[in-house]
This record gives structure tokens, sequence and C-alpha cells, in this order.
């Protein structure tokens, strides 16, 4: 097996340290939201056993129990996943269509999206099962 050089190397710890400061501000913003969302539902479970009356519309309907809540390791883990599959993807909204390959089922060969395109009609990928 080779191993990479030094300069490779390099540029990928580079391209990994920039891509999570990108991803950064949006995953501390969706954990703060969850902490959040903890909070509201731990303040009405305490003002519930102290034997206030809740009335206010502020409050959530549901609370999370102590052992299902919201801001925990796992749920910051999925949310950094999500927030990274979500960047890296190659369709973004506003922007040209990937161009992937994909098989003509009749002819069983690998061809191009836009190679199937004809004219100026429009597209259309019916993405089903036949079962």
């Amino acid at each position: 097996m080779m191993h990479d050089s030094g300069g490779v190397q390099m540029a990928r710890a580079l391209k990994h340290a920039a891509l999570c400061l990108m991803l950064l501000p949006r995953f501390l913003l969706a954990a703060v939201m969850l902490w959040f969302l903890d909070f509201l539902c731990i303040r009405k479970k305490m003002l519930l056993k102290m034997g206030e009356k809740l009335d206010s519309p502020d409050d959530p309907p549901v609370c999370v129990s102590d052992s299902n809540k919201m801001f925990t390791l796992e749920s910051l883990r999925a949310v950094w996943y999500g927030q990274k599959l979500d960047f890296l993807k190659s369709a973004h909204l506003g922007h040209t269509a990937p161009n992937t390959e994909v098989v003509l089922v009749q002819e069983r060969r690998q061809v191009r999206i836009l190679d199937c395109m004809k004219e100026k009609r429009p597209l259309i990928l019916n993405f089903g099962s036949c079962s």
C-alpha cells in the first residue's frame, strides 16, 4: 500500500479544517436549540412538581423524560453528521443538476442523465420500484 505524501496529507487536513469551520455555526445553532428545548421541558417539569398551574402558551405541549433528553452526545453527533452530509451533497437548490450516471433499463447500459434529454423537452426521472 502506498502512503500519501506530506503535501497530500496537509491538503486533506486543511480541507477538513475548512469544512469544520464552515459547519460550526450551523452546528452550534442546532445544539443551542436542542439545549433550549430540554431547558423548557425541565422548567415545565419543575413547575409541575412545585404544584404551580401552567397556563402559559409558551411552554411546549410535550415534555421529554429524564432518560429521553434531546441534548445528548448521540443527538449532537447525529446533527453534526447531518450537517456534514447536507453541505457535501452534489445537488443544491438554485444550481445546475448533477449529471450523474444512470442505467438504461431496456438497453442495460450506463449513460449520463443529461444524455437522455431531447431538444427542449423536460426530462422526467421516475424513481420507483417494480414490485
